[in-house]
C-alpha cells in the first residue's frame, strides 16, 4: 500500500492558508437556541459492527456520519469510515472506508468533517515533519474530497515546538473547529509535553497558521479531560472525562457560555440518559444541536433533545 509522507512545515502553512480560505466561506452561526435535556441514548445499529467502533460525528449538513473502526476492510489499523442518509429521518447506510490517502497502515481516527468537503482527523502515521508518532500519539491533519478526483493528500497542521502549528509531542485527539465573531479556534485534547490529557485551544492567525495552543483552564482537572466538540455557535462544548463523581469510567460532560468572549460555565455531567458505568467517549453535537453522538464500550450511540426556543 502506498503511503503519503506527512507535509513539511512549509506545507503545513499552505494547508492552514487553505483552511483559512475555507473558513471565510462558512455560513453564519445560529445563536439563541434553548434545548430540553438529552433523551435516552439508543444504539446506532446500522453503523456498528462486531469490531470496536467509535469517534462518531455528523457532517455539517447532517447527511453523513463519520466514524473510526477496526472492522474488516481496514488498511491496517483504526480507519475512518462514513455512512450516509437522505434526510434526518432516514436510516444510515452501511459505512464505507474512506481509503487511502486519508487512511493508512497506521491508526487514523477522530474525524471532524467541515464545510466544503474538508476533513480534520488524527493520524499516527510517521514521517518527516510529524510532532509525535506511535500508539496513542497522533497528530492533526486536514484533507479535502473533490468529487471528480477523490481525497487529496492529507496535510499536517504543524508543530507547537517550532511554531508552525498546534500539534504537541504528546498525542492529539478530537479536533473541533469553530468560527465566531471573536475569531476561528481549534479545540482539541492532548498530553502536550508529557502532562495528563487536557483540553487546549489554538487560534487561527492572520498568516493562516494556528498559533500556540493554550490550556482551557476552566475545563481541565488533574484527571483525563479529552476529545472536545464545540457547537456551531461556539456557546456549548461537550467532552469526556474520568474525573470523580461521574456515573462510570468515562462520562460525557458539557459546559456553556453566554458569548464567545466569556469563560466556560461550571461543568455539568449530562446525566444517566447518556452516561453509564461504562466508557462514554468522543461525544459530538450535530450542526443543529439536537443530536449527541458518542461511543460507549466499542459501540456508537445517539441521544436526541428537543429545541425549546431559537432559530435554526
Amino acid at each position: 500500500m502506498s503511503m503519503h509522507s506527512p507535509a513539511h512545515p512549509s506545507q503545513s502553512r499552505i494547508a492552514a492558508g487553505i483552511l483559512a480560505a475555507l473558513i471565510l466561506s462558512l455560513p453564519a452561526a445560529a445563536f439563541g437556541k434553548q434545548f430540553e435535556a438529552w433523551g435516552p441514548a439508543a444504539v446506532e445499529a446500522a453503523v456498528n459492527s462486531a469490531a470496536p467502533d467509535g469517534c462518531p460525528i455528523e457532517s455539517p449538513n447532517g447527511r453523513s456520519l463519520y466514524i473510526a473502526s477496526t472492522r474488516s476492510g481496514t488498511l491496517g489499523g483504526n480507519d475512518i469510515w462514513v455512512a450516509h442518509r437522505t434526510n434526518d429521518a432516514s436510516p444510515w447506510s452501511a459505512p464505507e472506508n474512506l481509503g487511502a490517502p486519508v487512511n493508512s497502515e497506521f491508526n487514523d481516527y477522530c474525524p471532524t468533517p467541515l464545510h466544503g468537503n474538508w476533513l480534520l482527523f488524527v493520524s499516527e502515521r510517521p514521517g518527516p515533519g510529524t510532532c509525535s508518532a506511535g500508539p496513542g500519539k497522533g497528530d492533526i491533519y486536514i484533507a479535502r474530497f473533490i468529487p471528480s478526483l477523490g481525497w487529496g493528500a492529507p496535510r499536517h497542521l504543524g508543530c507547537d515546538a517550532d511554531g508552525t502549528g498546534p500539534n504537541f509531542p504528546g498525542g492529539e485527539f478530537g479536533p473541533s473547529l469553530v468560527t465566531t465573531s471573536s475569531g476561528t479556534f481549534l479545540f482539541f485534547s492532548s498530553t502536550g509535553y508529557g502532562a495528563d490529557m487536557n483540553i487546549y485551544m489554538s487560534r487561527l492567525q492572520t498568516d493562516g497558521r494556528f498559533g500556540p495552543a493554550t490550556l482551557v483552564d476552566e475545563l481541565n482537572t488533574e484527571y483525563a479531560d479529552f476529545m472536545p466538540n464545540v457547537s456551531r455557535n461556539g456557546l456549548e462544548i461537550v467532552f469526556n472525562s474520568n474525573r470523580p463523581g461521574g456515573e462510570g469510567l468515562q462520562d460525557v460532560y458539557t459546559a456553556s457560555r453566554a458569548s464567545t468572549n466569556d469563560p466556560w460555565s461550571e461543568l455539568v455531567n449530562v446525566g444517566t440518559n447518556v452516561n453509564t458505568a461504562g466508557n462514554e467517549t468522543r461525544s459530538s453535537l450535530s450542526g443543529d444541536g439536537e443530536r449527541l453522538h458518542f461511543g460507549r464500550d466499542g459501540e456508537i450511540y445517539v441521544s436526541i433533545r428537543n429545541k425549546v426556543t431559537g432559530g435554526d
